[in-house]
Order: C-alpha cells, then structure tokens, then sequence
C-alpha cells in the first residue's frame, strides 16, 4: 500500500459510524452486490417463476443459460444455469446459499409485490429487521430469496459500536396500504442489496471476508450469524451457522457464484492481494478475480462498469469460480 493509499484508508477508518473494520485491507465504501448465478433443475420452469412471481424480465437465454434483470436495466441481477438431473435443495441443508436478496427502490415498491404475491396466493415469510422491511420466498428448486426494502439510514440504530438488527412481526397491512398501484414487474432501480450464506464456523467466515477480503463486521450478537458490509450499509454479506450438512452437491441446486462489484480495477486487484497474502486461492478471469470461501462458496470481485450483455456474449458460457479457497495460491496482478 502506498503512502497516499495509507492515508486515504486509515481517513476513510476515521469515518466508520459502527462496527469492526479489518486489520489491514478494507472494501471500499462504494462496494455493492452484482449478480448471483444459479443452478437450477428446469430452465422453462425456473424462467416462469423469476418472470411471473418475482417480476424479473429476461435479457436473454440459451436453451440452458438465461439473464434476468430489473425493468429498465441491462445488467443481470440473476443468471440461471440449468443442468439436467439436478436434485433440489432443501433450506438449512447445506454450505453455500441461504438466500439471495433483491433490494427495491422503496417501500412503496416492496408494498405492491407483497400486494401482488397475496393476489397469487405465494406462500411467503416476512420479517422487520428494524433496518428493512422483507418478504422471503423459495425458488421451485428450494433456493432462498429475500426482497426487501430498507429504512431510511437515519433511522438505524446502534448499540455502542453495533447496529441493531433484529426479527420481528411485520406489520404487512401497513406495507400493503403504501403500495398504492399495482405491480408492474421488478422497478427500474432494484439491485441484489446482500447474499446470505450457510457456513461452516462463523470464526473461519470472519477470517475469510472481514480479515482477508475486506468487508467491516456490523453485527455480531445475532444468535449464531455474522453480518458485514462496506461504506456503513446493514449488511451486504450474511453468514450463519444454521446448516445441518455440508457442501452442496454438483448435482444440487445451489449458487455457483455472488459477485462483489468494487469502484475500480486497482480496488479488485488489491482485495485479490490482500486475499492471496492470508493464503487463500486467487485466480485472475477476464477483467475479474475469483477465489472461493473455505466451503466452497464461489465469489467473482470485479469493478463496477456499464455493462452491454450484446458485447459480452462471453457472459453466457464463461467459466465460473473455482471450488476451493485452499487449493493454492496463485500470483496477482499489480494493475
């Protein structure tokens, strides 16, 4: 790190509101979600689902890949990879995805597709987390998603150096009242706001993505999970011990890769370093890095850029991250 890079990180620690930064490399505060990739049994049926229930629109497909994203939007938010003969996944049986999330723009939003699933008659979970309003749902092949809409930062708590997160009742008839117009599909504007994975032991997980990738720890008295973020958010990252097995099979549904978006190449490059010196397995893909977490789950950290599916037809049948964080260790770029 050089000497500007010093000061510019330790006045960026300067600034932190809440929670544990990293000893050493930290995630830029612009740091967000991209897209999620899934493996799923039936690409017609998984199709029906994303566009029908969730409201997601496709971008594109191939008889076994498709890209789904938010009205309005060209950058995938899900890809779906269907793979013949897989088994699905039942929650809390494996390493790797507890769910994913998708963010709304607001509550209004998030009003009208609690609206929109009751008119459906979906089975759905609900949840006030204080920072957020959420609804949960389960894809046909049993993986987990969460929409949400957050609270206004300025009515998030802390308790000394911790936010304060919790479960609680929602009040779902309030939300519905604010939806006001009918849903008309996933709003311009949504994003993959965190992943929640199932992991293995909660001191390994800290070691991995706050010690070694960089992401600050927000809350850490939730019984039996871990929530970390970059730039002050609730969290972009969950982790929780709640699994009852172990890695997900190659022929189960589960999620074969997040993808963490940072501003620039250097910051990319850097959260690869900082990997590799903490001995974990970093490969250079594309304009990307990849590495996977101690059980397996794969990760893609590349820089926030406009993103055109017609010029990156690579998208649809590139290689994706490797199975293993442990595996070795592989020299990264300086760039």
């Amino acid at each position: 790190m050089t000497g500007t890079d010093e000061r510019a990180h330790s006045a960026d620690r300067a600034d932190l509101e809440y929670g544990i930064s990293p000893p050493g490399f930290r995630l830029p505060k612009e740091t967000a979600i991209g897209a999620v990739r899934l493996q799923v049994s039936d690409l017609r049926r998984s199709l029906a689902y994303y566009h029908d229930v969730v409201g997601m629109r496709i971008v594109t497909q191939t008889p076994t890949v498709a890209a789904l994203a938010a009205a309005g939007q060209e950058r995938p938010l899900v890809w779906l990879h269907a793979r013949e003969g897989v088994r699905p996944v039942s929650q809390r049986a494996t390493f790797g995805l507890y769910h994913f999330a998708v963010l709304l723009p607001d509550r209004q939003a998030l009003g009208r597709f609690s609206t929109h699933l009751s008119s459906m008659g979906v089975a759905v979970g609900m949840a006030d987390h204080l920072v957020s309003e959420a609804l949960y749902l389960t894809d046909p092949d049993g993986l987990g998603i969460e929409v949400y809409a957050d609270r206004p930062r300025t009515a998030w708590r802390r308790d000394g150096r911790q936010l304060v997160m919790s479960t609680q009742p929602l009040d779902i008839r309030s939300l519905m009242a604010a939806g006001g117009s009918s849903w008309d599909g996933l709003p311009s504007g949504s994003v993959i706001g965190h992943v929640h994975l199932h992991v293995g032991d909660l001191g390994k997980a800290s070691d991995f993505y706050h010690a070694a990738l960089g992401f600050d720890i927000v809350v850490w008295n939730y019984p039996g999970a871990l929530f970390l973020s970059a730039g002050g958010y609730h969290h972009h990252l969950g982790t929780n011990t709640w699994a009852s097995g172990g890695r997900a099979a190659q022929d189960q549904a589960r999620l074969l890769e997040w993808e963490l978006l940072v501003p620039r190449n250097d910051d990319a490059s850097a959260a690869a370093r900082s990997l590799a010196a903490a001995g974990y397995a970093v490969e250079p893909v594309s304009d990307a890095w990849t590495t996977a977490d101690p059980w397996g789950t794969p990760l893609r950290i590349a820089a926030k850029v406009s993103f055109d599916l017609k010029a990156r037809p690579d998208e649809l049948e590139r290689p994706l991250s490797p199975r293993s964080s442990q595996k070795r260790i592989t020299p990264v770029r300086t760039d």
